[in-house]
């Protein structure tokens, strides 16, 4: 039996520890959102998180996620409210769709460790991330697009009420 959090509840599976983490949650856990793309860890579509890393799951074993945590698409918002899928949303960033999720889980990587990232730093951090459609330039406008986003929510969040509340209840 292994044990991990997943999207941020526990879980626990019995299957050979040896299985790639992208079947158990593809076929044991049933979220399809994290795609097999080429199953060499070449194309990012497999893209989830372990420990606030992106890691490529088809080739990561179901050993190496135990008493971790693993973020997959599906965790990322349950009512697509992530500044990464507002937006792609917002910029109709897929044409097939099919790298997509991978496509996000690396941006939202790279927003954790660069809120403002530069064209260069995107194209670096998403270098692993192979598009046949070639949506490659409308994925760099929606990820500048969420760095926005992400930033006027942290602004919002800054000055709302509820926040001053708790800040001044905190400090009592």
């Amino acid at each position: 039996m292994i044990s991990f959090h997943l999207n941020g509840k526990p879980v626990q599976v019995e299957v050979d520890p040896a299985t790639p983490l992208l079947w158990v949650l593809r076929e044991s856990l049933g979220l399809t959102g994290t795609k097999y793309g080429c199953g060499m860890a070449l194309c990012g579509a497999c893209t989830v998180h372990l420990e606030g890393e992106a890691i490529r799951s088809c080739v990561a074993p179901l050993s190496r996620v135990e008493g971790k945590q693993v973020k997959t698409i599906e965790g990322l918002s349950d009512d697509l409210s992530h500044p990464l899928q507002k937006a792609w949303i917002e910029l109709d960033v897929p044409q097939c769709g099919y790298c997509q999720s991978g496509q996000i889980m690396s941006a939202a990587i790279l927003l954790s460790k660069i809120p403002k990232p530069t064209d260069t730093d995107i194209d670096e951090a998403m270098s692993g991330n192979i598009c046949r459609c070639g949506t490659y330039p409308r994925i760099r406008r929606a990820i500048h697009r969420a760095a926005e986003l992400a930033k006027d929510k942290a602004a919002a969040d800054r000055e709302s009420p509820v926040n001053e509340y708790s800040a001044a209840e905190a400090g009592r």
